[in-house]
């Protein structure tokens, strides 16, 4: 497992060819995961160890990526804590009880994550025996900030006006929630790596609705802290979108790779957040619904500007879209491996 391609990429040695995984690689795309999706609802099969781990696995099989990343989602750790959530069928997921004020933020529970969600562990380990031995795992958790901005504007927003007054308004308040939830998720995501993950990757999707002055004050320190809380030599992924502006402060947070969106160019990103770790991305999701040729294309212009530099895993820069044509995808990872690795052999 020490010499899988994607586990050398994220401590920045040479490779073969460049790896590739896809966020959402296991997802509504798949006849599949469809055909499963319309026996259990969504919360059903996180909740299944069997399920999440078959799901994680086929899409393994199915793409022939170079890692797994676990079945689960980002605010299964908000529920034990007592907001209420449910995933309302075509709105997403909606939280009851959501967090306003500090009153509200006294009120969650903070259990052990490995006593409320033992089934994403059991199906860690499930999906680990499932796996090839040279295909990693990747277990994966919310960051503070995106998990924080569901619970406060109880679902999905454009503005986050709900999470930034909270933020503004009342610090005390904000500082207590982030300090809760970085400690959870610090144990989520360290009990994902005991129970047989070799990376995890920290999702902070809506971090992009921040200015880097607000980042600096109300995120960085929390990230800091959470980054040096985990298992000690286990590769890390920071990943945002929309973090242009946000893209120094979120290497000093910390983190072994830098995922990236596509609002930047990977060399440009590279280049600001230093050499001295790896970057992951960063495809625009949308362009796999291009012809084949045009996928080529664009896949060709992001190997480009990684200049065959070691450190870099290829990936979109957000998670592939349920629409998405699952012959593109399959052609896309065989792309990356295929034009990568003629690169290298030149090289």
């Amino acid at each position: 497992m020490n010499e899988a391609i994607f586990l050398k990429a994220c401590r920045r040695e040479p490779t073969a060819y460049t790896p590739v995984w896809l966020m959402r690689q296991a997802g509504r795309y798949m006849a599949e995961y469809r055909a499963l999706r319309e026996r259990v609802s969504f919360l059903t099969l996180c909740k299944t160890p069997e399920l999440a781990a078959q799901v994680t696995v086929e899409a393994v099989e199915r793409l022939g990526v170079d890692a797994a990343i676990i079945f689960a989602d980002i605010l299964l750790i908000v529920e034990p804590m007592g907001v209420g959530l449910e995933f309302a069928q075509g709105d997403g997921p909606v939280i009851h009880r959501p967090v306003r004020s500090g009153t509200d933020v006294d009120r969650l529970r903070e259990d052990d994550p490995r006593e409320t969600l033992p089934f994403v562990f059991e199906a860690v380990r499930q999906a680990r025996a499932g796996l090839p031995s040279h295909i990693p795992l990747i277990g994966f958790s919310g960051a503070p900030f995106t998990v924080a901005s569901y619970m406060i504007e109880g679902g999905s927003s454009r503005n986050y006006i709900e999470t930034k007054r909270l933020m503004y308004n009342d610090p005390g308040a904000w500082q207590a929630l982030m300090e809760r939830l970085v400690r959870i998720i610090t144990a989520y995501a360290n009990a994902q790596i005991a129970a047989g993950a070799q990376a995890v990757q920290l999702f902070d999707s809506w971090i992009g609705c921040l200015s880097p002055a607000d980042y600096r004050t109300f995120i960085l320190p929390h990230m800091k802290t959470l980054f040096a809380g985990l298992t000690s030599g286990t590769p890390v992924i920071h990943f945002g979108t929309d973090t242009s502006g946000l893209l120094e402060l979120m290497a000093e947070a910390g983190g072994t790779v830098l995922g990236v969106d596509w609002r930047i160019d990977l060399d440009t990103a590279w280049r600001r957040v230093g050499y001295d770790r790896a970057v992951q991305g960063n495809l625009d999701p949308v362009t796999l619904f291009a012809s084949q040729d045009e996928i080529r294309k664009q896949v060709r212009q992001i190997l480009n500007m990684a200049h065959g530099r070691p450190g870099h895993i290829f990936n979109l820069g957000h998670g592939i879209l349920p629409q998405t044509p699952v012959e593109n995808v399959i052609a896309l990872v065989k792309m990356v491996h295929e034009i990568s690795g003629e690169r290298k052999m030149k090289n």
